[in-house]
């Protein structure tokens, strides 16, 4: 064969692989609404910055028929190339080859993209779509499996890790997703369970649909599994660019900054008004947000769940920030099992990798009741409280109404190393609220006087006059400075600015023990 010959057959082969598992089953993928491996990695990445890695793989298996069926690639694609301009390592499974089902070759690809990224320091992205463990090659499979998910241990906090479910993942293939940063789905078209509705409906008798169970719906909305749920996957691959604009490439850099076109002593006289008179009437957190940050813009991260906190990331200045704030429009903003699990996860992410903490305050404390404290209220309130005192970035935190109770220290209070701790003139710091504090301190005076209903509510005035406002904890150093709401801006820029060098440690450890 001639040197000419050998370049055909080359091309031939690269061809080949690029197929698939043929142009029959591309057609199928198309018609559930539903892009091929290589379509995908098209739209994420930068336009021809895609370098391939071992699209000659193919499985080693010979039993139950497999030595006659073998597709190169192995059902993922692999390899390498940008998102504006900066590295990252992929994966996407390829449904059309033995529906995208994990194999000893297949899962052998995913570690190598895994390894490399852990080497050079960059993001690793899997665009998951797969029916699951080769069954045909049995312990095998399950043992790649494993493999994968030492990986997704070892890297976390190392290099940023996000998945996107395209379609299937069920059963084990759940937990690596599961360790990784980032969960995106899209709706439909996509879904996670352990179990799937026939097994569900033969243990338990439950009729549940696949999106009920573990469609993108449920675990953005119930579970909080994803953090992300797309109308399609364009969306969902835009999406994922987006977040990448945010974050840092590894644990040892800073996250990316850009030349800002916001200027960073813009005052919004909008925020002076925005606090409603009545300490009960509700008003939206991310309207505040929105008002300070670079252009408006906020990427909100687990935008359907836990509705009560508000998370996400933005830019002051040109610079990243993950921001968290209770939100009074739902649930009066307290805290509960669902939201502090949010937040603890997203502040241990931004610890991890030296994204600088906003917090904003407007909290009546902890959610009570039976199903919250049977339910665990107390411990998952703990790993909110561990995230904060355990972060080392800069803190900053604006109080911007209620900080009551237990709920003031957990969220990023001077007393757990908040670093720049702010409030405006609304600001209302306390053990509780003043009617419940009134009727404790009060108590016997109210009993014993002609009117109680009246005397409860002179107290209760009394009471807030003289504490429900920022200034003691003040007086005490615990708020560094009370701002006109219009002031927040170029305040939180210039703290940030001030916090750019800072250096803090933990306690030498091989970890700790968070309550989980």
């Amino acid at each position: 064969m001639s040197g000419q010959d050998k370049v055909k057959q080359l091309r031939e082969l690269k061809e080949r692989a690029k197929l698939g598992g043929g142009k029959e089953r591309i057609e199928v993928q198309h018609k559930k609404g539903k892009l091929t491996a290589r379509e995908r990695l098209d739209l994420l990445l930068d336009e021809g910055s895609f370098q391939e890695i071992d699209a000659f793989v193919t499985h080693r298996s010979t039993e139950f028929g497999l030595a006659e069926k073998k597709f190169m690639g192995d059902g993922v694609v692999t390899g390498s190339g940008t998102i504006d301009g900066r590295l990252i390592y992929v994966f996407s499974q390829d449904f059309t080859v033995f529906g995208g089902s994990l194999s000893e070759g297949h899962a052998g690809k995913i570690c190598k993209v895994m390894d490399l990224a852990m080497k050079m320091g960059a993001p690793v992205i899997g665009l998951n779509d797969s029916g699951g463990a080769r069954i045909q090659e049995g312990v095998i499979s399950l043992g790649a499996y494993a493999e994968i998910f030492l990986r997704n241990t070892l890297a976390s906090g190392v290099v940023p890790q996000i998945s996107a479910i395209m379609g299937p993942c069920a059963g084990g293939a759940v937990y690596s997703p599961a360790i990784t940063d980032f969960i995106f789905m899209v709706k439909n078209t996509s879904y996670m369970f352990v179990t799937g509705p026939n097994v569900v409906r033969a243990v338990t008798h439950e009729k549940v649909s696949f999106e009920d169970l573990g469609g993108a719906v449920t675990h953005s909305t119930a579970s909080g599994v994803a953090h992300f749920a797309a109308e399609n996957e364009v969306e969902c691959l835009a999406k994922i660019r987006e977040l990448i604009s945010y974050i840092p490439q590894n644990n040892m850099e800073d996250p990316p900054q850009i030349s800002p076109t916001d200027s960073p002593d813009r005052q919004d006289k909008v925020l002076d008004r925005i606090i409603p008179d009545s300490p009960t009437k509700p008003y939206d957190m991310k309207d505040v947000i929105g008002h300070l940050v670079d252009e408006g813009k906020f990427l909100e991260v687990h935008e359907d769940y836990a509705k009560n906190l508000v998370v996400g990331f933005a830019r002051l200045d040109g610079r990243t920030v993950g921001i968290l704030g209770n939100q009074p429009a739902a649930l009066a903003g307290v805290l509960d099992i669902d939201s502090s699990l949010k937040g603890a996860r997203f502040v241990r992410f931004c610890d991890c990798f030296n994204i600088p903490l906003l917090t904003f305050v407007d909290v009546p404390g902890f959610l009570p009741g039976t199903a919250q404290e049977s339910g665990g209220i107390i411990k998952h309130g703990a790993k909110l409280l561990y995230a904060y005192c355990e972060a080392t970035v800069p803190k900053v935190t604006v109080i911007t109404r209620k900080a009551y109770g237990g709920a003031y220290d957990v969220l990023s209070s001077k007393h757990i190393r908040g670093d720049v701790n702010l409030a405006w003139p609304t600001a209302e710091i306390a053990v509780m609220g003043p009617e419940g504090a009134a009727e404790i301190i009060f108590k016997k005076e109210i009993s014993a006087s002609k009117s109680p209903r009246a005397t409860l509510r002179r107290k209760v005035k009394e009471f807030r006059e003289r504490f429900a406002n920022p200034y003691i904890a003040a007086e005490l150093g615990f708020i560094d400075d009370v701002l006109e709401p219009h002031q927040t801006r170029p305040t939180l820029i210039r703290a940030f600015r001030m916090l750019a060098t800072k250096v803090d440690a933990n306690p030498k450890k091989k970890h700790g023990n968070i309550p989980l």
